[in-house]
């Protein structure tokens, strides 16, 4: 365990607001899941591809592409799950834990997403110096 901390440690403060983000994201999910535990099917599948992309983002410290997995799996649910027209109804529910929860994973996986972006941009221009 110390050897994650320190690895989150040894990230650039974008990465490290990008796992944040991720981790809101997380909370939004199990915000919609203890409001509405019949939408899912056992547990929420997302919080799954979000750890595994955080545990990517932390193993790939140091390298200047490490947040990439941040941004593309916030892009994969929040576009992606806009696209399939399945996250506006979820905004528009009569449940209010879901549209609480809705809006939570969506600004932290927003956040994440920019904040990665941020990372990456900033690590790429150091590298170049």
């Amino acid at each position: 365990m110390s050897a994650i901390v320190a690895r989150v440690a040894a990230a650039s403060r974008s990465t490290r607001l990008s796992l944040w983000g991720l981790v809101v994201g997380i909370l939004g999910l199990l915000i919609q899941w203890i409001a509405d535990p019949g939408k899912f099917p056992l547990f929420p599948p997302g919080i799954v591809f979000i750890v595994v992309c955080g545990a990517l983002v932390v193993f790939t410290v140091g390298r200047w592409w490490a947040p990439v997995f941040s941004v593309l799996i916030s892009l994969w649910i929040v576009l992606g799950g806009w696209a399939a027209g399945q996250l506006t109804p979820n905004f528009r529910s009569d449940n209010a834990g879901t549209v609480a929860g809705n809006v939570v994973m969506s600004l932290g996986l927003a956040f994440a997403a920019v904040t990665g972006i941020m990372a990456m941009l900033g690590a790429w221009r150091a590298r170049g110096r």
